[in-house]
């Protein structure tokens, strides 16, 4: 799998993330969360020791195991659900960033598990996550995550081990002597692409395939952003729409795993900015179940763009971070059912209370699940001078 040489470059990699996606500078004895699974903790001691000499404050969490997983939502009472360990809230109240390592030992493990009580937990754990979204708007918190290569995911991506990390390694550029320079060559080549849809004044955008035809609507105060730091590897260029305004019709061609649940072939109809027909080949009462979570499940909260000419992902990989970012022959488009990103306001984020995203149509949500098109498509932007533009087709965004 992975050589130390390969792991003290993905380490590099991530810090430049947590620092890139920063506002302002990392400094001395912030405290920064590692969140790992167990099968990438000699990925996770390579970075814990790379912050520690760095002068910050580690934090260190393991996540469940799939027997573990399995049993709190198979045997948990409500309480138990929804409990949250003494001293969670401080913790997230003085964090300054969170490198998330994901490394599933199991992808189905809760195919048996009710959705709704996994709804349930999502729903209690929600407020941590706007703690640390309302950091994030003060520039006092920053985030990345990345994947470690498991039997599991290279399984179900229908690959070797081998055949699979070398793809992480491909898509992270960890088989070059100085990775970080060719993210920042990526970041730079994504600035120009980002200022050229920004220009624009746009009323809503088209969207087009064999199975899609979908209308977003820009919204007021909407930037385009993306390739920032967040998600390594990241090659999406992204918007959080108006919610309200998205009609037509969408269609999911990549299976996508979530909550230890596979689902395939998702198709969804908005009217008037909600979902209002929904149906799936396989997984169809789970996503059911999902959309219902809350009144911003059923909402579009993310609309986003890869380029192929960045990505070097070329096969599906049984995770949304890559497949997300998937290039291959068409690049991708996807759409995320929930919560909307607040760095997606063309202003001060810290003015961006409760009260002025309710009004601006960012949507607010328990959860955010992306939901992956690969086939050929094009996008047009509407402007709301009348005039149109051609902003994707074939894989690539045409400026």
């Amino acid at each position: 799998m992975f050589t130390d040489k390969h792991l003290d470059r993905y380490a590099d990699v991530l810090i430049w993330g947590l620092k890139t996606a920063r506002k302002g500078q990392v400094k001395n004895n912030e405290c920064v969360l590692i969140r790992y699974d167990l099968p990438a903790i000699r990925l996770a001691e390579i970075l814990y020791a790379k912050l520690i000499q760095a002068g910050l404050q580690p934090v260190l969490r393991a996540g469940m195991s799939p027997a573990m997983e399995s049993s709190f939502y198979q045997f948990s009472n409500r309480k138990q659900l929804s409990f949250q360990p003494p001293g969670e809230e401080m913790l997230y109240r003085n964090l300054n960033g969170g490198i998330y390592i994901n490394a599933p030992a199991s992808l189905t493990h809760l195919a048996h598990i009710d959705a709704g009580r996994i709804g349930h937990t999502a729903l209690a754990r929600k407020y941590l996550r706007d703690i640390l979204y309302e950091r994030e708007a003060h520039g006092v918190f920053s985030w990345t995550l990345c994947l470690f290569p498991t039997d599991a995911l290279a399984r179900h991506a229908r690959m070797t081990t081998e055949a699979y990390s070398a793809q992480i390694a491909k898509a992270c550029f960890l088989n070059r002597r100085d990775p970080i320079a060719r993210w920042q060559d990526v970041y730079d080549s994504a600035g120009a692409i980002k200022e050229w849809l920004n220009r624009m004044d746009v009323d809503y955008y088209h969207v087009e395939s064999e199975s899609i035809d979908l209308k977003i609507t820009s919204g007021e105060k909407r930037k385009w952003v993306g390739i920032s730091g967040h998600n390594i590897p990241s090659f999406e260029i992204f918007l959080s729409p108006d919610w309200r305004g998205t009609s037509g019709l969408y269609f999911s061609d990549q299976p996508s795993y979530r909550n230890g649940n596979m689902v395939s072939g998702v198709k969804l109809e908005f009217k008037r900015g909600s979902v209002v027909q929904v149906s799936a080949e396989t997984g169809e009462s789970f996503v059911r179940k999902q959309l219902s979570t809350d009144n911003g499940a059923g909402r579009i909260g993310e609309f986003s763009l890869t380029d192929k000419r960045f990505s070097r992902i070329d096969s599906f990989m049984a995770d949304t971070l890559y497949d997300e970012n998937f290039g291959g022959k068409n690049g991708n488009c996807h759409i995320a059912v929930g919560a909307s990103y607040s760095d997606t306001y063309d202003g001060d984020p810290a003015e961006l209370t409760r009260d002025v995203k309710k009004s601006l149509g960012f949507n607010d949500s328990a959860i955010h699940w992306d939901l992956v098109n690969t086939e050929k498509k094009r996008v047009t932007a509407h402007q709301k001078n009348g005039r149109k533009q051609l902003i994707y087709e074939n894989g690539v965004f045409v400026c």
